[in-house]
C-alpha cells in the first residue's frame, strides 16, 4: 500500500513538472537569436517590454499608492512606450483574496488608475492606455499566506496592440 502510495505521488509530481515544462516551451516569435544561439527579445515586442522594462508592479495591503520601487519600473514603461508610440495598453489592476469581493474591485480600480495615471503624467497618450479591474478573481499566486499575497496586490500593464 505504501509503495502504491509513493508511486502515485511520484506519478503526480512528474505529471505537474512537464504539463509546467510544456507551458513555458510556448512558440514565442519576439525572440530572435542572438549570440551563442540563446534568444534575444526583439525590441519593441512583448517580450521585450516584460522582460527588460518590466510589466508589472506591486502595493503594499490595502493601498493605491505607488511604490518607489513602482515608479521606477512605470518610468521605464513611459520611456518604453515614448519609443514605441504604436503600441496599446491595458492596465490590470489586481488584489489579493482578503476582502469582499466589491472592495477588491474597488481597490483594484484604484491600483489601475494610479499606474494609468503616472503613465500618463509620463507623456503617454491617454488614448493608448486603458484600464480594468480584476479584484481577487485572477490571482498570480494561489495559496493562503503573505507570500502569495504580495504577488498578487499589482498592477500588470498589458500590450493590446501595435507591438512589433
Amino acid at each position: 500500500m505504501m509503495r502504491r502510495m509513493a508511486a502515485f505521488k511520484l506519478a503526480a509530481v512528474c505529471c505537474c513538472f512537464l504539463a509546467l515544462a510544456a507551458c513555458s516551451k510556448k512558440n514565442t516569435p519576439d525572440l530572435e537569436a542572438g549570440a551563442g544561439g540563446f534568444g534575444q527579445a526583439r525590441p519593441g515586442s512583448e517580450q521585450d517590454f516584460a522582460t527588460n522594462v518590466g510589466d508589472r508592479i506591486y502595493f503594499i495591503v490595502d493601498q493605491s499608492d505607488l511604490t518607489p520601487e513602482g515608479r521606477e519600473i512605470l518610468t521605464k514603461q513611459g520611456q518604453w512606450l515614448q519609443r514605441y508610440a504604436n503600441v496599446v495598453v491595458q492596465v490590470e489592476g489586481h488584489s489579493d483574496e482578503r476582502g469582499t469581493r466589491e472592495y477588491n474591485i474597488a481597490l483594484s480600480a484604484r491600483r489601475a488608475t494610479a499606474t494609468r495615471e503616472f503613465l500618463i503624467a509620463q507623456g503617454v497618450n491617454p488614448r493608448r492606455i486603458s484600464s480594468i479591474a480584476y479584484g481577487k478573481e485572477r490571482p498570480a499566486a494561489l495559496c493562503d499566506a503573505e507570500q502569495c499575497w504580495t504577488q498578487n496586490r499589482r498592477a500588470v500593464t498589458v500590450i493590446t496592440g501595435g507591438a512589433s
